[in-house]
């Protein structure tokens, strides 16, 4: 556990640097932000009807792919999870450059939420910078590497999403990695989350009034797979469902990953043989979003046979 307020102090970013370096995932306290308007008005969008939720589908996010999916409507692994759930990004107008690349432009917001969540995103991504400062300087670095570099302008993604009730054959979510920098996620207290380590997997509890913060692939790749992107799965096992609010905090769309001079050399058959994917991230070549268009691309092939096109 971390105290946000003390990330930076040098015996906190020791041991940021060893939970970074071991299983990639930790949990960060005291970060300020409320989340009781987001479950309220969560709440009450998943009990409607299903006909209603599908008044704010994806399909009418266009290239932005926004809006909401039914249970099934999302793949990890090819496989449909058992989960519904709401994406959401920054609010982009027409004059900004990126409102025409995909996966950027307007959110299409159920009603009673568009306040709520964006004022929810420009939270978690305050938190989230901060805890980038903490992962610069464990990494050696000047704590404003990744907002000079990286994040000066993120990809900020943010989802809800609602798991129905199961048991322990229903996956709510198959094995994975996240594509980005950094995950702060927020979760209600029925559990479910789990993460794959040399041990084995285990769970990663809710913690009241702590965020679960995870690395991402881009991590990986600046690192050379010093800081890992650690596998993780949802299951369902609560028989009154589930709720988590996922925030991605990840580069520029259009910035290139490189390793960082530092970085350790990872064989690519070795990294592709350990992931869920068998698909190295030391391979990447292109910006950023290219990598997230193909892999987003498999989790709604729907959506990408309609046409997002290319990431610039």
């Amino acid at each position: 556990m971390f105290d946000l307020a003390r990330l930076e102090a040098a015996d906190e970013v020791h041991r940021l640097a060893e939970a970074c370096e071991s299983t990639g995932f930790f949990y960060v306290a005291n970060h300020g932000v409320d989340s009781a308007p987001l479950v309220r008005v969560t709440e009450e969008f998943f009990a409607r009807p299903l006909a209603e939720k599908l008044e704010s589908a994806m399909a009418n996010g266009g290239r932005a792919w926004r809006g909401y999916f039914p249970v099934g409507g999302e793949l990890t692994s090819g496989a449909p999870d058992l989960k519904e759930g709401l994406y959401f990004g920054d609010e982009l107008t027409p004059s900004d450059p990126r409102f025409a690349w995909p996966m950027h432009g307007a959110n299409v917001f159920p009603s009673g939420m568009r306040e709520i969540v964006l004022a929810y995103i420009r939270a978690q991504e305050q938190v989230g910078q901060r805890v980038l400062r903490g992962l610069a300087l464990a990494l050696g670095l000047d704590a404003t590497y990744f907002a000079t570099h990286l994040t000066h302008r993120p990809t900020n993604l943010f989802r809800i999403f609602h798991y129905p009730p199961g048991d322990d054959a229903s996956w709510g979510v198959g094995e994975h990695t996240d594509y980005g920098l950094l995950t702060l996620l927020e979760q209600d207290d029925r559990g479910g989350l789990e993460v794959k380590t040399p041990a084995g997997w285990i769970a990663a509890p809710p913690i009241a009034g702590a965020l679960v913060c995870n690395l991402g692939d881009m991590l990986d790749r600046l690192t050379g797979g010093r800081f890992r992107s650690t596998p993780h799965r949802v299951r369902n096992r609560c028989a009154h469902g589930r709720y988590s609010w996922p925030f991605f905090l990840d580069p520029a769309f259009d910035a290139l990953v490189a390793p960082l001079p530092t970085a350790r050399v990872r064989p690519v058959d070795v990294d592709a043989a350990e992931r869920w994917d068998r698909a190295s991230v030391h391979t990447l070549t292109g910006t950023y979003g290219d990598y997230l268009l193909s892999k987003v691309a498999r989790v709604f092939p729907q959506l990408a046979s309609d046409g997002l096109g290319d990431a610039r």
